[in-house]
This record gives C-alpha cells, structure tokens and sequence, in this order.
C-alpha cells in the first residue's frame, strides 16, 4: 500500500479546495490531512484499501444503511475519493485497456480533509500567467474512430454485445499554470461535478453532469446519461423523437437497474425518471434517474464495485463491453469515464468523469466518446464526440 502525504502539484500555488461535490459551504476552510493513492504494481484491492484508509482516519464507511453519528468538530469533513475507469475495470474482473497516457496520474486517489482557518474567497478563473496551449495531437483518426465503430457493429452482429462505449483520447503541449483552466473547465454551465483535484506531478479538472452513484439518507441514487444533440429548438426535438437514441437510453437504464440491485433492499429498485432532456453547455442530453434503498451492511468497497465503471461509457453486458474495449481503444481512459467525488459517513457522491481533463508535466490529455448500438452511424458518432470535446477543449484554452 502506497501512502503519501499532503501534497499537491509543487510548482503551482495553494488554492481553496475545490473537489467535486464537496460541502460548498466548507470549501474554504478544507485543509488536506492525509492522502493514499494506489497505481497499477501495488499490492491490494483498491476498494477495500480505500475504505480501510477512511475508517483509519474516522471516516467509516463500512454500513452505508447506518445513519451518520454526530460530527466532530475537530474530526474530519470528509474526503475527496477518485477512482479511474481502469480501475473500475479491475474491480469488475475485466482487463483493464491499454496504457494510462499520463502515467503520473494515479488511478485510485483518497484525500482526506479537516478544517482550518478561511482562505481568501476564489476569484473568477482567469487565463493563468504565461499560459499557452498547443495544437492537440488525437490518439485515432476520424478514420481509425470509425473503423472501431465497425467493429462493435461486428460485435453486435455475433452477439458478443447490445452496446459498446468507444473513447478516443487527445494531447496537447501547456506551458504556464494549467489550475486556471481545469478552474475554468470545472465552471461550465451544467458541471453537476464541477471541480478539480491535483497531486504531485498531477491534476485533474472535471465538468461531469452525470450522478454515477449517491448515497444520502439510506437512499442510491444513479442518473445515467445517454443522447446527445445540438442544444437547439430542433435538437430537443430530435433527441426526445429518436428510436435509437431512447432505445440506447433505456438500454444503459436496464443496465443500471442490475447494478444497483447488486447492492439495494430486494424489491426497491425504481425508476424515477426516465429520458428526461438536460442541457450542459450547448448539448442536449437525455439523462434518466433510478433510486433504491441501501442494503444493511454495505460498505463503500461493495459499493464500488457494483457500479465502476459506470454503465453508460461501457456497455451491455459490461464485462463483454469492457473486454471489446481493452482491444480497440489504442489509448487507455486515464481521469475520464471514472469515478470522482466526495464521501462521509453515511455520504457518497460520485460523479462520472465524462468532460474531464487531466495535467501532468508536459501535456494537458482529454477524452470524448459515445455509446455504440446496431444502428449507430459510424460518421455521426465521430462528429457526435467532437462535439462534447469541443466545450471542454474551449475552456482549456481560455476561450
């Protein structure tokens, strides 16, 4: 087990926290008290090292039916929590994909924080000093993205799959103070989890609309996301009139409903609300919400791996997605389509990491994809991921 100190990137400036879903009104008095993080080589169940490394820190998490117990003040908050997409992937028993291409960036992150004295309200994300963003390099051709698509088409025809997620990724050169333009990327209009989280040598900034899984009161919650279309009068039509795109929906739907009845009350597992159209940024999105009743006893390891990685960047059935994934995405899914952040006691929230960025110490990394069924157009879904991409490249480059 890996355990490392309080630290954050050592050239760039101390800010206010600012992880996803943590409490707003205590973000400017968080203060890191401790850190582990787990990379590909170390020994252990991630899942269970992470919720043993909470309880060690008066952070339990082992009965998330149990309602939480009365704070101390002078305890812990709460802690950010980052799981990676290849991280999930090994949680669930599938291979893991090709190669992190920031491999500075852990793929499990717990940071735990107390309270110390207010900082300095946040300013407005501005353009750092000195920043400057290169041209971006892709990881596959139009192509090459295409021809993946292809093949879960072929996958589909055997019936290997009902659904595949294919990703692609892109790297660009930085230089200059890039927690400036994961602040700004984190400020998107529609960024349920907006935020960042840096390490030594790492950062990552997030702008997720998606619920992958929240634990409140004893209740679960998940809000899958699937359907895009341009957030326009006609493209709300669109989008609510597609058979493919509802039928891709209810599918991640189904999917969901089993993975949360893995670790739910018998019998609670409900569908609140279905196909309903958010907008983030300048997209619609059909967004779904399903709720249960937490299972006496679980605890955040069983927790986790029940839904990582989230069904709506995998596919149906995920094992067989994700093992179609690990052969044809050539660049693995680093901070993207994981799992990002905040836990207390009888608490979760986890957003999915879709619209999210990470920094290492040369290149600023991004990733977009779509979810692949029978009837998908292997040129539309090329543009359809260009157009998620397209907000978050924006904010990156302070435009």
């Amino acid at each position: 087990m890996r355990k490392v100190g309080p630290d954050v990137v050592e050239t760039l400036p101390h800010r206010v926290v600012d992880v996803p879903a943590a409490p707003v009104g205590c973000r400017r008095t968080l203060v890191e008290r401790d850190r582990w993080e787990w990379r590909p080589g170390d020994d252990g169940d991630p899942a269970a090292i992470a919720q043993e490394f909470l309880a060690a820190h008066g952070l339990a998490l082992d009965d998330l039916a149990r309602p939480a117990g009365g704070h101390d003040p002078a305890g812990p908050c709460g802690a950010a929590l980052y799981v990676s997409a290849a991280a999930g992937a090994l949680l669930a028993g599938a291979p893991s994909g090709a190669a992190n291409p920031a491999p500075a960036l852990p793929e499990v992150v717990v940071v735990v924080y107390g309270h110390g004295d207010p900082r300095p309200e946040p300013v407005r994300p501005q353009t750092g000093a000195g920043w400057w963003l290169g041209d971006w390099a892709e990881s596959w051709t139009p192509g090459e993205h295409a021809a993946a698509i292809d093949a879960v088409h072929a996958a589909i025809g055997r019936g290997d799959v009902y659904q595949a997620n294919v990703v692609g990724h892109a790297a660009a050169r930085y230089t200059g103070d890039p927690l400036p333009a994961l602040a700004r990327l984190g400020a998107l209009p529609g960024a349920r989890y907006g935020g960042t989280l840096t390490g030594a040598g790492w950062a990552v900034g997030c702008a997720s609309p998606e619920t992958l899984v929240a634990v409140t009161d004893g209740r679960l919650v998940t809000r899958p996301i699937k359907g895009t279309r341009p957030a326009t009068a006609a493209g709300r039509r669109e989008l609510l009139t597609s058979a493919k795109e509802r039928a891709e929906h209810i599918m991640i739907v189904d999917l969901e409903r089993n993975d949360l009845a893995r670790v739910a009350r018998t019998g609670t597992v409900r569908v609140d609300e279905l196909f309903a159209v958010r907008r983030w940024c300048d997209l619609w999105q059909a967004e779904s919400t399903v709720t249960a009743a937490v299972a006496d006893g679980l605890g955040l390891a069983d927790l986790l791996r029940a839904v990582c990685p989230g069904g709506s960047v995998t596919g149906a059935p995920k094992l067989a997605a994700l093992r179609h994934i690990a052969e044809l995405e050539p660049v693995g899914r680093g901070a993207s389509m994981g799992a990002l952040g905040w836990v207390a006691p009888g608490h979760v929230d986890l957003g999915l990491t879709i619209r999210t960025a990470a920094v290492d110490g040369q290149r600023v990394h991004v990733w977009a994809g779509g979810g692949i069924t029978w009837d998908s157009d292997p040129w539309d879904e090329v543009a359809e991921a260009a157009a998620k991409t397209t907000p978050v490249r924006a904010a990156l480059a302070g435009r």
